[in-house]
């Protein structure tokens, strides 16, 4: 199993740094951008001056606005935002040939379906191969060629491993896990808990503080992965800890400038801090399960208005004590 043509699917910073690290690994590589002005400047350039300034595009690297030429390629690397790939997909669909793996790397839960990306991918493109990739990743970085390492997760090993092979190089390290679910809820939880933290730093509440806020939402994520059926192991690896540690604690995370912005008392936009979006959904899903998530509900009430900061934060520090290991 040979991917030779990869297709990234989305050109922000991600996708760009995603199709840069594609074609150090030798592939030949199609870069789609939804906007046609963003894939004229990118092809007469050879530089993504809106998201990623800086970095040179290889001849290996084919930027497009046409769909169709997603159908010559081998395999899709997503990276859209989480909240516009069922959109997304769903006008590219002509163009996705069955059995085409599809490779998530977007980091979220679907708002309103309370859905991991996995089954919004499995309603609009049915019976194709999935897979997620995710980890403690900043698209700079990547783009830059620094060292970094990724989870990969495919239930089909063979698949996976092939997929590890064609986007893996001595910088860019792919690490193969089957477990989907777990790449999966540790991308998207690691946002709203990055946020979370931000909050805590712009409040000036302290280094103590911050660290166990990311200490109890990594509980929190690990809670509700026990009842999805995610391993332990993937939530305390790359894609769980080694993400919320990076998001945790960096002003180059979205999510944890929003968070600090908040917490400064600064409003800022919402649309690149995937966190912001995924707040309320992941509380959805936990409610699906009985299950508690006060980190992220008052995240999520913060960002909607029904609650203030001050009063969110006193909300958790009033919880009654509990044992650390429920």
């Amino acid at each position: 199993m040979s991917f030779e043509q990869i297709a990234v699917v989305g050109a922000g910073a991600w996708g760009t740094a995603l199709a840069l690290a594609a074609a150090r690994a030798g592939r030949s590589v199609t870069l789609w951008a939804r906007d046609r002005e963003a894939a004229a400047a990118m092809l007469a350039g050879r530089v993504n001056t809106r998201r990623l300034p800086g970095v040179t595009l290889p001849d290996s690297i084919t930027v497009t606005a046409e769909a169709t030429r997603l159908a010559e390629t081998d395999v899709w690397l997503l990276a859209l935002p989480a909240q516009s790939l069922r959109s997304a997909l769903a006008d590219l669909a002509a163009s996705a040939k069955t059995e085409l793996p599809l490779v998530i790397c977007a980091k979220g839960i679907e708002r309103g379906s309370g859905l991991l990306l996995e089954q919004v991918v499995a309603e609009v493109l049915p019976r194709r191969p999935v897979a997620v990739l995710s980890g403690p990743t900043f698209a700079s970085e990547v783009a830059g060629n620094l060292p970094a390492a990724i989870a990969l997760g495919c239930r089909e090993r063979r698949l996976g491993e092939a997929l590890v092979a064609a986007i893996g190089s001595p910088r860019f390290r792919p690490y193969y896990t089957p477990d989907v679910t777990g790449v999966l809820l540790g991308g998207a939880t690691k946002n709203v808990i990055g946020l979370a933290a931000g909050i805590v730093a712009g409040c000036g509440l302290g280094e103590n503080a911050r660290a166990a806020l990311l200490t109890r939402g990594l509980a929190e994520m690990s809670r509700l992965g026990r009842v999805l059926g995610a391993e332990a192991e993937t939530l305390m690896g790359l894609a769980g800890l080694g993400d919320l540690i990076l998001t945790g604690t960096s002003t180059q995370s979205r999510n944890y400038s929003h968070g600090l912005a908040l917490g400064r008392g600064v409003a800022p936009g919402l649309a690149l801090a995937e966190g912001a979006a995924t707040a309320a959904a992941l509380v959805t899903l936990a409610a699906r399960h009985d299950l508690e998530v006060p980190i992220a509900a008052a995240v999520a009430a913060v960002l909607e208005g029904r609650s203030s900061i001050d009063a969110a934060v006193e909300g958790l520090l009033s919880r009654p004590f509990r044992d650390e290991r429920l």
